[in-house]
């Protein structure tokens, strides 16, 4: 027995220690009244508290896709924290559907940034998460939910939004602003008008205003998104290397402001 109990040992020895996997959870909370449910992903292998990051869903609400770069931010050390902007964590496949839930969120600018500090709040919250290194990433109207994130003055380090919507700010706003902006854009994305392009980095630049603005000759809308195409909408592609080198700068930023 002593013989096999050695034998044992060794070969838990020679195997190591158990492989770290990303968790995954649904958390509710809410705001309001709102009913919501977010997604949380974490690496389970580290016990420090780490950076965290809020992952702001597109126009088609909290899906496997926003699901999804949460799993990526793990995976990478990051405790990621979806939040849900609709409620009840709702999704929709149709673009008219989808238009009406972000146009009822966007309508009311109070209650558009009280949803998104809702979601910062419970990514702060986490026990693992270390709430002086926070950011926000998000996509189409998700990122367009970041900036209103950014000019409510929220305490984030960074936000990197991609193929958002880019709503000039007030210059109270721009001034509020705290985070660096990494801001990634297709060129060719006739969703968003060159003018508002322009009124959106003259209001940056006029706050002084810490910002990266990378545009993507000939990428249009969604370049981030694998499954872009298959909604057969006009002006909506992925891009595989606008989407790699997108990610790629988004990290480089975290580096600099997570240190991570």
């Amino acid at each position: 027995m002593f013989r096999t109990g050695l034998a044992l040992a060794a070969a838990a020895l020679a195997a190591g220690p158990a492989p770290a996997a990303v968790v995954t959870k649904t958390v509710e909370y809410e705001h309001d009244g709102a009913k919501l449910k977010g997604f949380l992903a974490y690496d389970d292998a580290a016990k420090e508290k780490r950076p965290g990051v809020l992952v702001v869903h597109e126009w088609w609400g909290l899906d496997e896709y926003a699901k999804g770069r949460c799993r990526q931010l793990a995976e990478l050390g990051y405790v990621a924290f979806a939040a849900d902007m609709y409620g009840d964590g709702k999704t929709v496949n149709h673009p008219d559907d989808a238009r009406k839930m972000a146009t009822a969120v966007r309508e009311n600018v109070k209650a558009w940034r009280g949803r998104a500090e809702a979601g910062l709040k419970q990514l702060a919250s986490q026990p693992n998460v270390d709430g002086s290194k926070l950011a926000a990433i998000g996509y189409c109207f998700g990122g367009s939910t970041c900036l209103q994130l950014a000019y409510a003055g929220a305490d984030l380090k960074a936000v990197a939004t991609f193929h958002a919507a880019l709503p000039a700010p007030t210059a109270e706003e721009a001034k509020a602003v705290k985070a660096r902006l990494y801001v990634a854009h297709g060129e060719d994305d006739f969703f968003i008008p060159k003018e508002a392009v322009a009124a959106f980095r003259k209001a940056l630049d006029a706050a002084g205003v810490k910002y990266v603005f990378e545009g993507f000759p000939g990428v249009v809308h969604s370049f981030t998104v694998p499954g872009a195409d298959a909604h057969a909408i006009k002006g909506m592609k992925y891009d595989k290397a606008a989407d790699e080198k997108s990610w790629k700068a988004m990290r480089g930023l975290f580096q600099e402001t997570l240190g991570r």
